[in-house]
């Protein structure tokens, strides 16, 4: 059986669909990628947060699964949206790599008074801002490569430390940011797959390759998401770890210059439900009126 993938062209999403590939192998499923070109693909130099925030790497591909150019999409989960198109869902979370963030060229205490950072991420540049106030920040964008081969100019960029890895990239000078020191994006280091509703043979065969705990993280992160009514236009971040049966999430809102920080750390066995009262409690503590229009 043969199932096309709709995917953006950049070594790291070819990567991602050749890894969704694999796992579907042993199932006699081939995968043909189909490479789909988005907004935010054509549109190197703009801020993510000035052409549409999440949305950018995600409604060509999506478009393609819904007129039936490909039966599945695959994501980096960072990217997607919080609310599916009408038509799709998201059906399966493949297991999830490393979520967190890592500054490349210095470590954090390396970095030098008023020191340059890049990064594309205003929910990086806030949280690293919160904890070192006197660093420049600068735009950076482009995929994994473009942006390391950038790096030179800077004391050091933040990029997503499963980029590196899925790419065996391994840059001299490293530090991986923890989520005690950044929280990461909603989604991050994950990959999903979106299929049309009413395509019940592809469903069933890429439950196949859903891992449950990975589900029940990324589930929770995207209600908390979902329910703050952001993207990553705003300084926003929720990350989810099930174990024992339980779910710890932690989330933050920041304002830009990261001199507001609201966080939530909250634990229970429903994630969906934690997601909502996590926003919530946000939202109660002025969340809203820390994000752009």
């Amino acid at each position: 059986m043969k199932l096309v993938a709709a995917t953006r062209g950049s070594p790291l999403a070819l990567w991602q669909t050749q890894h969704i590939a694999s796992l579907l192998e042993p199932y006699g499923v081939a995968v043909e990628p189909l490479v789909v070109v988005t907004s935010g693909d054509k549109d190197q130099s703009a801020p993510i947060h000035q052409i549409g925030g999440k949305g950018v790497f995600a409604k060509e591909v999506q478009k393609a699964v819904l007129d039936k150019s490909a039966d599945f999409a695959v994501h980096s989960l960072k990217d997607l949206p919080s609310l599916t198109p009408e038509g799709l869902k998201l059906v399966a979370v493949s297991s999830r790599g490393d979520p967190r963030d890592a500054l490349v060229g210095s470590s954090l205490q390396g970095l030098p008074v008023e020191g340059h950072v890049a990064t594309g991420s205003v929910r990086r540049k806030a949280q690293l801002a919160a904890l070192r106030p006197d660093l420049n920040f600068h735009e950076l964008r482009g995929n994994i490569e473009t942006r390391l081969a950038k790096a030179e100019n800077f004391d050091a960029i933040v990029v997503s430390a499963v980029a590196l890895a899925r790419l065996g990239l391994q840059p001299k000078a490293m530090e991986i940011l923890e989520p005690e020191i950044m929280l990461p994006q909603v989604g991050q280091g994950a990959l999903g797959i979106e299929i049309r509703t009413d395509d019940l043979e592809t469903n069933e065969i890429l439950l196949r390759i859903q891992n449950p705990v990975s589900r029940v993280e990324v589930d929770a992160e995207r209600s908390f998401l979902a329910a703050l009514g952001a993207d990553c236009r705003s300084p926003i971040a929720s990350y989810a770890i099930h174990k024992n049966n339980q779910i710890r999430l932690r989330s933050l809102a920041a304002s830009d210059d990261g001199k507001i920080i609201l966080t939530d750390d909250r634990i229970g066995d429903d994630g969906i439900e934690l997601g909502k009262l996590a926003a919530n409690a946000l939202i109660e503590n002025g969340a809203k009126s820390l994000f752009k229009g």
